[in-house]
């Protein structure tokens, strides 16, 4: 009768990184270098999340948690200039605002106040 051996894996701790090393990972990841794949393998990164995980906290673009229809996340500089096109939206509507209000005040007051 053959005995069984049971091999018993000690589980490693988890990794720390420093918050230094995980902002440098995000920015090479949002610049577009490499891919989380090709992160995982330069830095020897283990597990399918973490460097999602990271861009969610340090990054700066919007990193959803999950997707609604379906569909793969976008470009990360696709996606930064449609947020900076928003924001030039907006600004353009704030100057179109204060031309109006300048006016109105011009009007009130008979005299330019952008001389002033």
């Amino acid at each position: 009768m053959g005995q069984q051996i049971i091999v018993i894996k000690k589980a490693l701790p988890p990794r720390k990184f420093s918050e230094a090393f995980k902002k440098q990972v995000v920015r090479e990841f949002e610049q577009g270098y490499l891919n989380k794949d090709q992160l995982k393998i330069k830095y020897g990164l283990k597990g399918k999340s973490a460097v999602l995980l990271w861009c969610r906290k340090y990054g700066k673009f919007d990193y959803q948690s999950c997707t609604a229809n379906g569909r793969s996340m976008k470009d990360p500089q696709k996606q930064r200039i449609k947020e900076l096109e928003k924001k030039l939206k907006a600004a353009e509507e704030r100057l179109i605002i204060y031309d109006k209000l300048i006016e109105v005040t011009n009007r009130q007051l008979d005299e330019d106040i952008k001389k002033k």
